[in-house]
């Protein structure tokens, strides 16, 4: 076999068909659009919904307006006044209180759940959660067993005597079997770049948690520091003068009344030392006037 002798297997390609090419071709002419029409112009093309002008089907139905509640729990509902009727029957077997250690004095009341109704038709289905509403009259003491109650119902239970018990979903994860409920150690890698890694995110942990403390310590001191500091007065008990007594008043008088003793007697010592330095320079004039005169009469 030769490389010019390779060719794809017969069907898999199929040569385009060329339209518009002349008679000959099969395809000439109309192109295979027939004569005229919407469908043979250039961009006659009809949407899915027309319908030849007539309302189409998505304008004549009805629209459902509002929304969808996405979190809506949808439950199977039975009355109070059902329940009745049935243990009246006979359609429930008694029994004795879950927990109960030795055999009651009296006879523990019927327990009824999700699937004794079921059994006896007043529930469809086990796959949702089961309801019980307080419509109709109950006398028989009952231990009910239901994912919800309304507070009609429980006060009927209750009233003739029964008991009532929720189904809660666990909001929290829960201790598995077997352990004891502390964190798994984390696997060690087995290569050295995944223990690296391991190493840095340990590192990263522990400076966090060391950055936490310190913050926290902080804050605690701040706080400890603010307690301490004395309260700070008002604005209007700063402004206010503070009432003196009259004994303080009087020696505040007295010591402004010798100020100005003293300060009087400052001013007297000062006076007299400049009128004495006065009377110097006044004796020194004259002194030099007189042998200026003697001098005078010498010369003479």
């Amino acid at each position: 076999m030769k490389l010019h002798d390779l060719k794809p297997a017969p069907g898999s390609h199929t040569a385009r068909t060329r339209v518009g090419r002349g008679i000959a071709a099969g395809k000439g002419k109309t192109a295979g659009r027939g004569t005229k029409g919407q469908k043979a112009r250039a961009g006659g093309s009809i949407p899915p919904w027309f319908e030849g002008g007539q309302t189409p089907l998505h304008m004549r139905i009805p629209k459902l307006r509002g929304f969808k509640n996405r979190f809506k729990v949808d439950y199977e509902v039975v009355n109070v006044g059902a329940i009745a009727a049935a243990a009246e029957r006979g359609a429930f077997e008694g029994g004795e209180m879950p927990g109960a250690g030795s055999k009651p004095k009296k006879a523990a009341p019927v327990t009824v759940n999700q699937e004794l109704l079921r059994a006896v038709g007043l529930v469809r289905t086990l796959k949702k959660p089961l309801k019980i509403l307080g419509d109709g009259e109950l006398s028989t003491a009952l231990f009910v067993v239901a994912d919800a109650f309304t507070k009609s119902a429980v006060l009927k239970i209750e009233g003739a005597g029964g008991t009532i018990s929720v189904l809660e979903v666990p909001t929290e994860d829960l201790v598995a079997l077997g352990t004891d409920g502390s964190p798994r150690e984390p696997r060690e890698a087995r290569t050295a770049a995944g223990r690296a890694a391991a190493g840095k995110r340990a590192d990263a942990r522990a400076s966090r948690a060391t950055d936490a403390a310190e913050k926290a310590s902080e804050a605690e001191a701040a706080s400890t520091a603010k307690a301490a500091r004395p309260a700070k007065a008002s604005k209007a008990q700063q402004e206010a003068p503070a009432a003196p007594d009259a004994p303080a008043a009087e020696s505040t008088v007295d010591t402004a009344d010798a100020a100005e003793e003293a300060d009087t007697a400052g001013e007297t010592d000062s006076t007299a030392e400049a009128d004495t330095s006065v009377d110097g320079e006044t004796a020194g004039e004259n002194g030099s006037a007189a042998d200026t005169d003697s001098t005078d009469d010498e010369n003479s």
